[in-house]
C-alpha cells in the first residue's frame, strides 16, 4: 500500500509520494510506540534507492535541500477502506525549502522553492477513521509542521508502462536515510518517528552500517556540505539522467 499525493501545481510547487512504500497493515501487524503524549504505529517499508552513506547521496540525489514543514492537509482513505471500517489516512506536507546544501552537476532541473510531500498519517480501524492512531515509517521522520529537516532529492520522470497506473514526474527522497532531522540547525535533533529527539555527539565509526546521519549527528548543513563535497559517486547511472517519458 502506498500514498500518493494529489496532482501537480503550477510554479514552484512539486507533487511526490512518499520515498519509502509502505508495507500492509491491513493485518494489523506493526509496532506500537510512544511518541509525545501518544501511541504511534510504526511500518516498515522498501527503500527507492540507497540512501545510508555520503556515496550514496552524491550518486543517486539531484540536490539535498534543508527545508521547514509549514503545513498539511488531510488525504481520504479509499472508498473501499472506508467501507471496510479500516485503512490508512495520509498527509500532504507543504514544505518550504529554506537552503540548498548540494546539488549534483548535471541535475535535471533547479531545487524547488516548496514541495509538497505524501507523508504518513493515521490507521483508522473499528468501523470509523475518527478511531484512528498516528503512525511513521520505520527510522524516518513522519514530517511534521514546525520542524525543520534535510532531505536528499531526486527528479523522476512520468512513468507510463503498459499496464502500470500512471505516475506523474515528481520530486522523491532517496529512502529511509535520506530524511534527517534539523532543528535549531542540528542534524539529528528534532522529530523522529513522531518523537522528539535530542542530537547526539558525532559518531567516529564508519562503515556500512553506519548511516550519514549519525556520522554527523551534532553538526551543522555546513558540515555536511563538505561531507558531500568530498564523497565520491558510485560508478551507475544517474537516475535523474533518464529521458522524459512520453505518457501522450
Amino acid at each position: 500500500m502506498r500514498f500518493r499525493a494529489g496532482a501537480a501545481v503550477t510554479g514552484v510547487i512539486a507533487v511526490a509520494a512518499v520515498a519509502s512504500g509502505l508495507a500492509s497493515m491491513q493485518d494489523g501487524q506493526g509496532e506500537a510506540r510512544r511518541g509525545d503524549g501518544e501511541t504511534v504505529l510504526i511500518a516498515e517499508g522498501k527503500d527507492r534507492r540507497p540512501s545510508q552513506t555520503a556515496e550514496d547521496w552524491v550518486t543517486y540525489a539531484d540536490h539535498v535541500v534543508v527545508v521547514t514543514a509549514v503545513s498539511e492537509r488531510e488525504t481520504p482513505p479509499a472508498l473501499i477502506e472506508i467501507e471496510r471500517g479500516e485503512g490508512l489516512t495520509g498527509r500532504e506536507v507543504t514544505l518550504r525549502v529554506d537552503e540548498v546544501v548540494w546539488s549534483r552537476g548535471g541535475a535535471p532541473r533547479a531545487a524547488p522553492a516548496e514541495w509538497k510531500r505524501a507523508s504518513t498519517g493515521w490507521r483508522f480501524t473499528g468501523g470509523s477513521t475518527s478511531n484512528r492512531t498516528k503512525m511513521a515509517m520505520r527510522d524516518q521522520p513522519r514530517v511534521e509542521t514546525g520542524h525543520r529537516y534535510i532531505l536528499a532529492l531526486d527528479w523522476e520522470e512520468a512513468k507510463c508502462s503498459p499496464g502500470d497506473e500512471p505516475e506523474p514526474a515528481q520530486w522523491h527522497t532517496l529512502g529511509e536515510g535520506a530524511v534527517v532531522p534539523y532543528d535549531n540547525n542540528i542534524i539529528g535533533e528534532g522529530e523522529m518517528e513522531g518523537r522528539y529527539l535530542q542530537a547526539t555527539q558525532p559518531r567516529a565509526e564508519t562503515g556500512p552500517d553506519v548511516r550519514l546521519e549519525d556520522q554527523l549527528a551534532g553538526l551543522s548543513a555546513d558540515e555536511l556540505a563538505k561531507a558531500l563535497t568530498a564523497a565520491k559517486p558510485a560508478q551507475t547511472v544517474q537516475p535523474g539522467s533518464a529521458a522524459v517519458a512520453d505518457c501522450g
